[in-house]
């Protein structure tokens, strides 16, 4: 009975994530009540509150089912003995652009995080994941591109903070703008060589 109560509750928080996925994108995150996405889920108000502190927070659990994957990937990518971990990184890359084309989940989270969002006082919570974020990855992205230096005997051609930053930009502006239309241009294609020629201009290809 205890164990059927925790797969219950875990499949109701799941039928909430997805509710939320489904109404964020719809109506926006701001003009989202939690009783709309409850209604969407088929539950109550009070089952949200039994598994998310506020809207806040379960935005950010939604955006940790598809995230995560990609934050393992590159962490491995970070963590690993290989010599020149550029490769890895770009592999990592293009599973991350490969994976927003392909998934549809992954897609439809990108989307609400990217254009459905409004910083206002209530969502204080996301804007500072956002900027965790994207600390994170300038973070590892640094490490990377130091040790493939280190492990080809070149210098940087800009500072590896600035580098970092600015494959940041590039990675998150290619996939923010194929969201707005995704027919516009090929974002795996695109995005690798994009990457490429972005490495070449800090002296890494």
């Amino acid at each position: 009975m205890v164990r059927r109560s925790k797969e219950d509750a875990l499949a109701t928080r799941q039928q909430l994530l997805d509710a939320a996925e489904h109404v964020f994108l719809a109506q926006g995150v701001a003009g989202t009540s939690l009783n709309d996405i409850a209604v969407a889920a088929g539950t109550t108000r009070g089952a949200i509150y039994w598994h998310f502190k506020d809207k806040a927070d379960l935005f950010n659990a939604m955006m940790d089912r598809v995230a995560l994957p990609l934050q393992q990937a590159l962490a491995l990518v970070e963590g690993a003995h290989d010599e020149d971990p550029l490769p890895g990184l770009k592999k990592a890359l293009r599973s991350a652009l490969r994976q927003t084309v392909t998934d549809p989940q992954t897609r439809r989270v990108f989307e609400v995080a990217t254009h459905m969002v409004e910083y206002v006082d209530s969502l204080c919570a996301v804007r500072e994941r956002h900027l965790q974020m994207r600390e994170l990855w300038t973070q590892r992205f640094r490490q990377v591109l130091l040790r493939s230096a280190a492990a080809r005997g070149v210098r940087l051609a800009i500072p590896s903070s600035a580098a970092a930053h600015g494959l940041h930009a590039l990675v998150d502006g290619l996939v923010q703008n194929w969201l707005l239309e995704p027919g516009a241009f090929d974002l795996e294609a695109t995005g690798i060589k994009a990457v490429d020629a972005f490495l070449r201009g800090v002296g890494l290809e």
